[in-house]
């Protein structure tokens, strides 16, 4: 494997370990998301099933995905990264790299798509802990005594595995829709798939489901959740109870631009 092919991969598959993680944490402290408040362990769900997405999208690295797992191997003697990926200097400097670079993109990619719940957001902290952690209690000796335990588990536990697991089919699957749900779904709900959303919501046109005629109110007004008779569902533009297909094109059309897009990179990375 040539150094760009290792670069693009551990890149990518660090980005989307990034982009979900930090995702879930956007989706749990924002305001406004639809995970607000939903606690460490939705954040905990997240990061682990972002680990495993990142992990079967950069199989052909060896999945690193981590400084510390690269420097883990390179001192554990091993004389390959991973299957045709000797350890050497330049192969040590652009899996780094490309970690650093994913990273960086993933957040990017997590900041883009909660970008009105960061605008919403009056707390600048919150802001910070999607991004970066920080200590309950700070006291650097310690802190720093803390994340050299905590990294010594996970890089001893990683360099104890054998190659890393496959078909493990609907399994791996459903694993990963609950990462996308629990890192991404906040702004939307997450359709994921055109006909889960235009499905329904024909069902929902056509089925006595109990809608009663209400007045819009603009987008992005907000909607006392203790009146007797709220207009709208908070921060939409509909009448409650219609089937919104305003809004329908968006399931719709955005999963299927996922998908192509999605397909057509896979012929590089796979």
């Amino acid at each position: 494997m040539g150094l760009g092919s290792l670069f693009v991969s551990e890149a990518v598959g660090t980005g989307v370990l990034v982009l979900l993680g930090a995702g879930v944490v956007a989706n749990v402290l924002l305001v406004n998301s639809k995970g607000f408040d939903g606690g460490w362990l939705l954040i905990n769900f997240g990061w682990g099933l972002g680990v495993m997405a990142g992990v079967y999208l950069a199989f052909k690295t060896g999945a690193h995905l981590n400084p510390a797992v690269t420097l883990g191997i390179l001192t554990s003697g091993a004389t390959d990264y991973a299957p045709g990926i000797p350890v050497t200097f330049q192969a040590t400097v652009t899996y780094i790299a490309a970690q650093l670079s994913g990273a960086f993109v993933g957040a990017c990619l997590a900041y883009v798509a909660y970008k009105k719940h960061f605008d919403a957001e009056p707390d600048a902290a919150k802001k910070l802990a999607v991004f970066a952690t920080g200590p309950e209690i700070r006291d650097y000796r310690w802190n720093l005594l803390t994340e050299i335990i905590a990294t010594f588990v996970l890089v001893l536990v990683v360099l104890s595995f054998g190659n890393t697991p496959s078909g493990l089919g609907p399994l791996a699957v459903a694993l990963l829709v609950v990462g996308i749900g629990a890192s991404l779904g906040g702004p939307t709900g997450y359709a994921i798939n055109p006909a889960r959303d235009l499905g329904p919501r024909l069902a929902h046109a056509v089925l006595p489901v109990g809608r009663t005629a209400r007045t819009p109110i603009p987008v992005g007004a907000r909607v006392d959740p203790g009146a007797a008779h709220p207009q709208a569902d908070p921060g939409t533009a509909h009448p409650a109870g219609s089937s919104d297909w305003s809004y329908a094109w968006v399931p719709v059309v955005g999963p299927a631009l996922g998908g192509i897009l999605a397909g057509a990179a896979s012929h590089f990375l796979f």
